[in-house]
């Protein structure tokens, strides 16, 4: 028994030997492991101490050390957890561009992403919301600028391209830019941290520039929604991402006025309200169908200052008053595009 415990000792010794590199003698300085501790997110003093002493005190080659030890022991548990199911999370939305604005502010840029956890407690930890919002931000500037393919604006992005991508923070993204952490990077570390798996579920993005002069008259509008909004806003357990479009002579005066600002982003939530709390699944019917899931069959109970019976007839009203529609009946109006809509843990398949 003895003789066991002291081969074992001996492999430990030199397999601890083995990783040292040979510089386990230095002692790590207090102003180093300060230096070290302050430009890594969330190292303890121990891992600190442990990469200067690998590294002969080198701050750089620490660093690389901390990578690749986060790398080994993230994709370590990434791999213990790959069976566990992943049914919670948090859907969330962000808007770079909402267009509708005059020059090029009139560009559209947003993106849907769903990240999924094991627990409503993981999905309630900050770092899992700051995480979702930052691919949400992530997807929605690598989206490319592209008219209607297939008949939609809202296209589905490539999880496995934007697992692939540098990872922007929706807070700071210039800053973000240059760290060259990757989305799955991001994920995994997040694994290591909250001991669940995560997983980047899917995700869509609208990107369209502004129109050009002699279209002036025409404009877009992306516009979110969530439900159940948990630590960012932005993030929900429910939400929508959906398409305005405005036609008007006198839309490149009117986008320039705050009090048409206003009252679209007025509409824009009473929509969004009844995108997510209704059964909706189109915008409207096609003719001759049963329009039960069609929005704008939909009644106006979410609209505040309602002057209609449904969403249609809200729409139609709302061009009137704000002069989207001239008083000598000249083309002009508002409507709904295109939605996208989910709810966490769904079938991917329902949508």
């Amino acid at each position: 028994m003895f003789a066991a415990r002291r081969v074992a000792a001996n492999a430990s010794s030199s397999a601890a030997r083995l990783y040292s590199t040979g510089s386990s003698s230095v002692k790590p300085s207090v102003k180093l492991i300060a230096e070290l501790r302050k430009v890594t997110e969330g190292v303890s003093l121990t891992k600190a101490r442990e990469a200067l002493a690998a590294s002969n005190n080198d701050l750089q080659a620490a660093l690389k050390w901390l990578d690749a030890d986060r790398a080994a022991t993230g994709a370590a548990k990434v791999a213990k957890l790959a069976d566990r199911h992943a049914g919670q999370g948090l859907v969330g939305v962000q808007v770079l561009s909402p267009g509708a604005r005059p020059g090029a502010a009139g560009a559209v840029r947003a993106a849907m992403v769903e990240l999924n956890c094991e627990t409503d407690f993981v999905a309630r930890n900050e770092l899992f919301g700051k995480l979702l919002a930052d691919i949400a931000h992530t997807a929605a500037f690598l989206a490319e600028p592209a008219t209607a393919q297939g008949g939609r604006f809202i296209q589905p992005v490539s999880c496995d391209a934007l697992n692939e991508a540098p990872l922007l923070d929706h807070l700071d993204p210039q800053a973000s830019a240059a760290s060259h952490v990757k989305v799955a990077d991001a994920v995994r570390d997040l694994v290591t941290k909250v001991g669940e798996k995560v997983t980047l579920r899917r995700a869509v993005a609208v990107a369209r520039d502004p129109f050009p002069a002699q279209q002036r008259h025409l404009g877009l509008r992306v516009f979110p929604f969530v439900h159940g909004a948990v630590t960012i806003p932005t993030n929900g357990t429910k939400g929508t991402l959906a398409l305005l479009a405005l036609k008007s002579p006198q839309l490149p005066s009117l986008i320039t006025y705050e009090e048409f600002q206003q009252k679209l982003a007025a509409l824009q939530r009473s929509l969004g309200r009844t995108i997510v709390g209704f059964p909706t699944t189109v915008v409207r019917s096609q003719t001759g169908e049963s329009g039960g899931m069609a929005l704008y069959e939909q009644p106006s109970d979410m609209f505040m200052d309602k002057h209609g019976n449904t969403v249609e007839e809200e729409l139609r009203f709302w061009g009137q008053k704000h002069g989207l529609v001239s008083a000598n009946g000249e083309d002009g109006g508002i409507e709904v595009l295109e939605f996208a809509k989910w709810s966490v843990g769904e079938p991917v398949e329902s949508n």
